[in-house]
């Protein structure tokens, strides 16, 4: 407002009336130092006042000098005299006006303080000014604030072209939030990987140069195996440089999508639908009672029951796993209300009842005791039916069978004129339902059309689309009083793709691929969350945690979020590392802060339309020797269908590519906008970057009918993916026992990243294997799957520009570091042969090696300790990580590179059996399973490490004891390597000796051989001399 069209007069929050003294008229803040001197706040100068503003007790804090504007004077109508009269309100003149302008004041200072609270701020609580300005009519001017010319008008729609919703909650409410690792350790942590780095370089730098000329071979030996360690250790290192945390708000998330408001009056979920896949295989490894809870905790969990379908994939189509299905979700129903009304944590009935907590902690319900005496009675009969189910279902059979023969034999009798038949009647032993039809899968006596690899597609819907709204239960409802809770169940379906001789099925590949295309059809869910049967929820908001990153700003760039692994049943020691907490709170963590975690096979929230095939809205290359130059992705996708097949998207790299070829289904195919749009972010800011409106989602889906399901058996046909990209463009990849690593990585090519989200309670808990036959063998797929990858186009070193630099390190690891096995085999029998030789890797152990074997260790120590500390890890964890590296890597990682050798050269087949998830046979003793000895060939290289170290110290010792004149120092150094592989070895020498220290006869026989055989080697390698000196004598030999 123009100074010629209001009064000058001044105010302040003095209580005097005299203008006279006043300072300018402008808008000054300041504030009194500690020595009485004014300072000002604004852009003028230094202020010094003096006289009525100088008092001692005046303004002690801050003095505020207020502006001249229309409501502090007279709005006098233009022309009109204007009246210099008393004080108004604030020090303003009276006037004609001056009573009106005060009591509008009053009215909007009355309207804050009656809404003080809805002016706070939803996430800091402070005073929210820009809101209070539009209550009060107010707007920003430059360097001041004035009124509206229309502020006598309430209609702030019409006049100001604003609305109540543009200043509430404007300022954006994040979802997730980053939280840096503290530059007190981080800085250290990078600072001493350079320092080692250097360390290093020198090291190595002086060993090339001081070769030991005594022993050439042994010394060039290990300078290859120590340069390798340093590449190796460099490629596991570079990618931890930028580690992070993340935490959510799941408050916020409840607002946003939950919350009543004009486009959802009835505060339904605007949430995107999650569709939750489920693999199993064998019932007999995997058994169905674990399969069953890890169900039961999905249809349980804490997400909208409408938004929610479960899908459980039986690769292996056995009846047992169908109907223990059945009988579970029949449970489920008794169950999920339970759990909704008494917020059970966790939701697998059988880890619950195992828990050795209070239950009853935080339960304020009266009826809680009476409710979970009752539904542990009918989980415990519910296990009955489930370990009752095998007897069951072959009763029934054979039941059926005898009416079937009966049947056949009279029938063949008609036939041959009521003469019994010379031949008996042959008739099949099928495997019958309980509705007296032929089990369609896999028979007990398997024939033609229903074995494991020959059988129909089955699709069952056990648990129909819920209604839209909630079904609150009764006080009777299952004997259990559920008034005010809801009784649905999310929709959950069972399905076995088909099987025929001739075709690739693909293993756990072709099985999830399968249930993509079975879900589009059913659900479409926008989200999969795809879980191992033996991996069940253990934190009912999970999926709202991985939510909170989908639905955030810049999450339509996120193609999926992998929660951490966490297991149960492992022993108190950890002796084989099953927890594997160095790579998933450590390395998991670290990529998090560069592209995003890999992919590790289960626990895994996808966006549907990134396993699609497709590229995310927006991307970013990195070009230069180390990606150091980012910039925007050109010729960023379209969805146009009119796109030349012949032309790369952004370049042309294969993987940029459009898909197209996905098969015949146009219901399928039409699914595809669908589940683009119904994931993406709420467009609920101007920030928010290919979002949809709110309440997009709040419309019921439709029940199923007869065409969708027969169209959804359709799509798992065994001959749906011919000719078409499904497992090389689309959906999980074919060609590796790793699909996982490398679907992941497909992804990461195309320009997607990935979130790791580690939650306060652990998202998913399951089971690893603690026998270490079991152990070896789990990590030998992996490290098998590793080699693989390295010999397939899915190397990183051929990756695109939209892998960044330390990302595509991290992948280039994945692939080289079963390779560093064949180093590390080497390097353990160096130790064996200084002693054997007498000889030593360096000439002498001079002051200079072991200053440099000094400061690698200290900064190696170091670094581990500083790792601890932002990774959260224990240091016992670190050790046995340690430990089984190197058991794993003389064993595990060199079969797998021999494997992945022989496929590659001669075209050899791998094949792996399933690893099993059922307990040991001591139900007393949960770790029984730890102290069984199963022989495998993976044990022979390490025993064979062993024994030849142990003999070798023996040798060593006694061949400077008796020499003339003894070598110790070469005795130490050899002896302190040995020791130090001993020590590592540990946990493999007690598996060697199961319970109670029995050792199996054939690991004294193969001990025995190995001695034999060295110093049978030794002596015709170097016989012995005529005579031996010896201490001043001679020993006749």
């Amino acid at each position: 407002m123009s100074p010629s069209t209001s009064p000058t007069k001044k105010s302040s929050l003095s209580s005097t009336s005299s203008s006279a003294s006043r300072p300018p008229q402008a808008v000054k803040f300041a504030r009194r130092t500690s020595s009485g001197r004014v300072v000002s706040l604004s852009r003028d100068d230094d202020l010094d006042y003096s006289g009525e503003f100088a008092g001692p007790n005046d303004y002690v804090n801050y003095t505020v000098l207020m502006p001249p504007t229309p409501d502090n004077q007279p709005a006098a109508a233009s022309g009109e005299p204007k009246s210099d009269g008393g004080s108004g309100p604030y020090g303003g003149g009276g006037g004609s006006n001056g009573s009106g302008m005060g009591a509008r004041m009053e009215r909007r200072m009355s309207v804050m303080k009656s809404n003080k609270s809805m002016l706070l701020r939803s996430q800091t609580g402070d005073f929210d000014h820009n809101r209070w300005l539009f209550e009060t009519k107010g707007t920003y001017g430059i360097g001041n604030a004035y009124w509206s010319h229309q502020d006598d008008d309430d209609d702030y729609g019409h006049n100001g072209g604003m609305s109540m919703s543009d200043f509430i909650d404007k300022p954006w409410k994040p979802l997730t939030r980053k939280i840096k690792v503290p530059a007190a350790i981080l800085s250290p942590y990078r600072l001493l990987v350079v320092l080692r780095l250097i360390a290093l370089f020198l090291f190595l730098s002086w060993r090339v140069r001081n070769p030991n000329q005594d022993a050439i071979w042994l010394w060039g030996m290990s300078i290859v195996c120590e340069i390798w360690f340093a590449f190796s250790w460099l490629l596991d290192q570079l990618p931890k440089l930028n580690p992070i945390n993340r935490a959510t708000d799941l408050a916020a998330l409840h607002d946003k999508f939950e919350q009543r408001s004009p486009l959802n009056p009835h505060g339904r979920s605007d949430l995107p639908g999650v569709d939750v896949f489920v693999s199993t295989a064998d019932p007999e490894k995997e058994p169905p009672l674990v399969t069953a809870n890890t169900i039961l905790s999905i249809l349980a969990v804490d997400y909208p029951v409408e938004k929610l379908a479960c899908y459980i994939s039986d690769d292996g189509a056995a009846i047992l796993t169908f109907e223990a299905m059945a009988e579970a979700v029949n449970f489920a129903e008794v169950w999920v209300p339970f759990c909704r009304k008494h917020n059970i944590e966790p939701r697998n009935p059988e880890s619950y009842f195992n828990i050795k907590s209070d239950p009853t902690k935080n339960k304020k319900r009266p009826d809680f005791v009476k409710d979970r005496r009752w539904i542990k009675r009918e989980y415990d009969e519910f296990k009955v039916r489930i370990n009752g189910l095998p007897d069951a279902i072959r009763r029934r059979c054979d039941a059926y069978h005898s009416k079937e023969e009966i049947k056949e034999r009279r029938l063949a009798r008609e036939k041959n004129g009521g003469v019994p038949p010379v031949k008996p009647v042959e008739v099949p032993k099928a495997t019958w339902m309980t509705d007296g039809t032929h089990w369609p899968g896999t028979w007990y006596h398997p024939t033609a059309d229903h074995s494991k690899g020959d059988h129909a597609g089955i699709l069952q819907v056990m648990s129909k689309v819920p209604e839209n709204d909630p079904v609150m239960g009764h006080p009777d409802e299952k004997v259990l009083d559920f008034t005010g809770v809801d009784i649905r169940l999310p929709m959950f379906a069972y399905v076995s793709r088909e099987k025929r001789p001739g075709y690739d099925h693909n293993k756990k590949a072709g099985a999830m691929n399968a249930l993509v295309r079975a879900s589009a059809i059913l659900s479409n869910g926008p989200f999969i969350l795809n879980l191992d049967c033996d991996h069940y929820i253990y934190n009912s908001l999970a999926l709202r945690e991985g939510m909170c990153f989908m639905m955030d700003r810049g999450g339509d760039r996120i193609c999926y979020i992998q929660f951490p692994q966490r297991f149960e049943g492992i022993d108190p020691s950890d002796r084989y590392a099953n927890h594997n907490t160095v790579f998933f709170d450590g390395n998991m963590r670290a990529l998090d802060g560069l592209q995003g975690p890999v992919y590790v096979g289960t626990g895994c929230m996808f966006r549907r339309y990134a396993l699609y095939g497709f590229n995310p809205p927006r991307a970013n290359d990195y070009t230069g020797m180390f990606g150091q130059h980012k910039h925007p992705a050109p010729n960023m996708q379209s969805q146009s269908e009119e796109d030349d097949d012949t032309q790369p998207l952004t370049s042309s790299h294969p993987d940029l590519y459009l898909p197209k070829k996905f098969g015949n289904s146009t219901v399928f195919t039409d699914s595809i906008p669908i589940a683009e749009f119904q994931g993406r972010p709420l467009a609920d800011h101007i920030s928010v970057k290919n979002g949809r409106p709110p309440g997009a989602l709040l419309v019921p889906r439709p029940p199923l009918d007869a065409p969708t399901v027969a169209e959804a058996i359709a799509v798992i046909s065994c001959w749906y993916e011919d000719k078409t990209e499904w497992g090389d463009r689309i959906g999980w990849i074919y060609g590796s026992v790793t699909e996982d690593v490398v679907t992941g990585y497909r992804m990461h090519n195309r320009g997607w990243r990935s979130i790791y989200c580690i939650t306060k309670r652990d998202a998913f808990r399951g089971t690893a294997p603690i026998n270490l036959t079991d152990r070896l063998h789990q990590v030998l797929r992996w490290a098998t799957g590793s080699v693989e990858i390295f010999f397939s186009r899915n190397n990183a070193f051929l990756a695109t520009t939209r892998l960044k630099f330390l990302q595509r390190i991290a992948y280039l690891n994945v692939g080289i570091y079963p390779f560093t096995s064949i180093f590390l085999v080497v390097y353990c029998f160096l130790p064996a042969l200084s002693l054997f030789t007498g000889h030593f890797i360096v000439q002498t152990l001079n002051a200079s090696f072991l200053v440099y074997l000094l400061i690698i260790t200290v900064t190696l120590t170091l670094l581990s300790l500083l790792e601890v500390r932002w990774s959260g890890i224990a240091l016992e964890e670190w050790w046995r990580n340690e430990q089984f590296w190197v058991i794993g890597g003389t064993s595990a990682h060199l079969a797998a590179v021999l494997q992945g050798l022989l496929k590659v050269i001669a075209g050899i087949e791998i094949s792996f059996t399933l690893t099993s998830k059922s307990a040991g046979e001591d139900e007393d003793d949960i770790y029984a399973d730890l102290y069984v000895v199963k022989w495998t060939s993976l044990f022979l290289m390490p025993l064979t490490i062993m024994v030849v170290n142990i003999v070798a110290v023996v040798i060593g010792f006694s061949r400077t004891i008796y020499s003339v004149i003894p070598q110790w120092s070469k005795l130490l150094g050899g002896t302190f390597f040995s020791f130090w592989v001993l020590a590592h070895m540990y946990p493999f020498a007690k598996g060697l000796m199961g319970r109670r220290g029995r050792v199996p006869t054939i690991v004294y026989v193969w001990s025995g051989l190995v001695s034999i055989t060295l110093s049978l080697l030794w002596i015709s390698i170097s016989p012995p001399d005529d005579t031996t000196s010896a201490s001043g004598g001679t020993v006749q030999v």
